[in-house]
């Protein structure tokens, strides 16, 4: 190395003199921006979809463990279908009938005066109460005929009674039509 150094210091001159080709300082700088051009990484979407997918399925499933362990409202409850297919027709059945006769309530009780009304909904409300009250029973002991009798004796109640109601809904109805009919035909 102490030769290569020597050799310089005493040909300085000649170094110093001479000039690089032409159009050397541009390939050098050529050279320079390729090697010191920032790398360009390709990336891919595929990881940005896999990375949300992961977070749309864990916030699914959160929410779904959430509403099963704590939001869920009948988690204290047992229906008649949970206990067998032949009870889950029947309560279909009793519930297809309840809401028949809600409707046909609803289309009488237009023009009743509304304590009436709240007076019938209060009374529905209460019987409702009475089988939410049935089916905690039924959740703690779900073999007992004697519940599952009770409940759907409830049922059967609660659609005499709507119908019982109906048919009065209507007889009122029809006499408040004869009395205007023969108010008009004596005018």
């Amino acid at each position: 190395m102490k030769n290569i150094e020597d050799i310089i210091r005493n040909n300085r001159e000649f170094f110093d003199s001479a000039e690089p080709s032409d159009g050397h300082f541009e390939r050098f700088f050529r050279k320079l921006e390729i090697r010191c051009e920032p790398l360009v990484v390709k990336r891919s979407i595929v990881p940005y979809l896999l990375k949300a997918a992961v977070v749309t399925l864990l916030v699914t499933l959160s929410s779904l463990w959430t509403w099963d362990h704590f939001l869920r409202p009948d988690r204290d409850r047992m229906s008649l279908s949970d206990v067998s297919p032949q009870y889950r027709e029947v309560e279909n059945y009793y519930a297809h009938q309840v809401i028949m006769m809600e409707s046909e309530l609803t289309e009488i009780n237009v023009n009743n005066n509304p304590e009436q009304k709240e007076a019938l909904l209060s009374e529905l409300r209460s019987m409702d109460s009475v089988y939410v009250q049935l089916q905690k029973d039924l959740k703690a002991n779900p073999n007992d005929e004697r519940i599952i009798n009770a409940m759907i004796e409830h049922y059967q109640t609660k659609v005499e009674v709507m119908s019982y109601i109906v048919n009065q809904l209507k007889a009122i109805r029809n006499e408040n039509l004869n009395d205007t009919d023969n108010e008009k035909t004596s005018i």
